[in-house]
């Protein structure tokens, strides 16, 4: 009897290390949660960043997220055994002292069938560089995480055959590349964890302002207030020793410039927001940039009740003439419903260069407009300073909400707000900036609020107000 009590006791005393030693258990449990990584790790796209600023607690994410798929215990994503995948830092120096060890903390030592050195003693792995950690899977095989550092050239990321592919910091581009290749035939996974320390790089491009439209990319930013295992004096703390520059890359995980962006008040979480359908008494215009070879721009805007405005839908293409671009301005208005004047044509505001005549044409692109049932208004307020102040307003009211909403639809408006830059002499860059343009030309109009037809209001329009008001605060596409 007391041989069976000592062994019942000594397993009861294993179990106890081993949940001491469980880090994996204890992450995001309890009373401080972290709402971003979770959101991060719920997130179904397959090519996922994460942007933080120092300690925001994206490196955490990235490491856990790499444990749970080759254990096979992701809470929120299909399982599989017999996982591959890569953990890639910069150099071999950053491997050790920041991913490597960060999946080390995550597995414990009962989970790892074997540890593969490129340098130092397996029974000392944190020491030392891991080449590849043998993982036991539940699901009774084993999983391999292998590590690669940048600083090993493009060659050393050939030939395998991925589930996914976590980069700890910004690779260069090469590398991302062949390692996009090397998921592509198991349709695996990669996410990065990275502060935008570099400028606007092919990052900024392809996933932030994702000019590619891959729908699946996701991204998020973190920054130290949303990591709750941060204290305030900290932050304070920290603060304090950062110039504002370098505070929108350490703290808030931004891209920037020496320039800045011309509209730093928006939002993707606050002005972007899902579709809807709009009241017929809301809706108030369509604002055109033309462009044959450039793209043209033109967005359809309505106006609330109280004044806010909404950018509903968009046609945005280049290369096409004036046929084209009126027929899918048509196309798009008769989906919306959208109000005609009685001869049957659209109202809309368009660039004033659009009235001038070329040699190459008889017809101003006005006129050309004119003849396909589209009345257009080439008298506009084209002043670029009192635009831009007139566009930032709408953006931030005093009492901090916003009066301009953009439809989640409406993506190479939300891409230009990204990529809208200052230039030299005080003016914003004139470079993909159509969009911004016609924005600029409808807003200088000052919209009026809409205005309430009759003094009934049907139950049917209530619950749409109520509706509306509910996508207002904040729904993020």
């Amino acid at each position: 009897m007391n041989e069976i009590m000592y062994k019942i006791m000594a397993i009861e005393r294993e179990q106890e290390k081993r949940a001491r030693s469980d880090e994996l258990a204890r992450y995001n449990r309890g009373k401080r949660v972290h709402k971003k990584q979770i959101a991060f790790h719920k997130c179904r796209k397959r090519n996922r960043w994460v942007f933080g600023g120092n300690r925001s607690g994206k490196t955490e994410c990235g490491a856990v997220e790499a444990v749970w798929i080759a254990r096979g215990v992701h809470p929120y994503r299909k399982n599989r055994e017999n996982v591959f995948g890569w953990v890639v830092s910069l150099t071999a120096q950053v491997q050790r002292d920041v991913a490597q060890k960060k999946i080390l903390r995550y597995l414990r030592p009962d989970w790892i069938a074997d540890i593969v050195m490129t340098s130092g003693r397996k029974d000392s792995p944190e020491t030392g560089v891991i080449d590849q950690i043998v993982v036991k899977n539940v699901f009774g095989g084993t999983s391999v995480i292998g590590f690669k550092s940048c600083d090993q050239g493009r060659e050393r990321f050939q030939g395998s055959s991925l589930d996914f592919v976590w980069f700890d910091e910004e690779p260069p581009k090469e590398i991302y590349d062949e390692c996009v290749m090397r998921v592509f035939d198991k349709r695996g996974d990669i996410f990065g964890t990275m502060t935008p320390l570099k400028g606007l790089t092919f990052v900024y491009e392809e996933i932030y302002l994702n000019k590619r439209r891959n729908p699946e990319i996701w991204y998020e930013f973190m920054e130290w207030a949303d990591n709750p295992y941060l204290s305030k004096r900290e932050i304070k703390l920290l603060e304090s020793a950062l110039d504002d520059e370098t505070k929108e890359s350490r703290r808030y995980g931004r891209f920037c410039t020496r320039e800045g962006l011309v509209y730093p008040e928006f939002d993707e979480n606050v002005h972007v927001i899902a579709p809807f359908s709009v009241p017929k008494e809301w809706q108030c215009g369509i604002s055109i940039d033309p462009g044959l070879k450039n793209p043209l721009s033109a967005h359809w805007y309505a106006t609330d009740y109280d004044g806010n405005v909404y950018v509903v839908a968009e046609h945005y293409a280049a290369g096409r003439d004036v046929d084209f671009h009126a027929d899918a301005l048509k196309r798009i208005s008769d989906r919306l419903g959208w109000k005609r004047d009685p001869k049957g044509r659209l109202y809309a505001l368009i660039d004033s260069a659009a009235g001038q005549r070329t040699l190459a044409s008889a017809k101003s692109v006005s006129e050309l407009f004119l003849e396909r049932g589209i009345l257009v208004n080439p008298r506009v307020n084209k002043d670029v300073f009192s635009g831009v102040a007139q566009v930032k307003s709408f953006l931030s009211r005093k009492n901090g909400m916003p009066d301009l909403y953009i439809f989640s639809c409406c993506t190479e408006m939300i891409r230009e707000f990204k990529s809208y830059f200052w230039g030299e002499n005080d003016s914003p860059v004139k470079r993909d900036d159509h969009a911004m343009d016609e924005l600029r030309y409808f807003l200088m109009t000052r919209p009026r609020a809409a205005e309430k037809i009759g003094t009934e209001i049907s139950e049917i329009t209530k619950d749409k107000d109520r509706l509306i008001r509910r996508l207002r605060r904040g729904v993020r596409a």
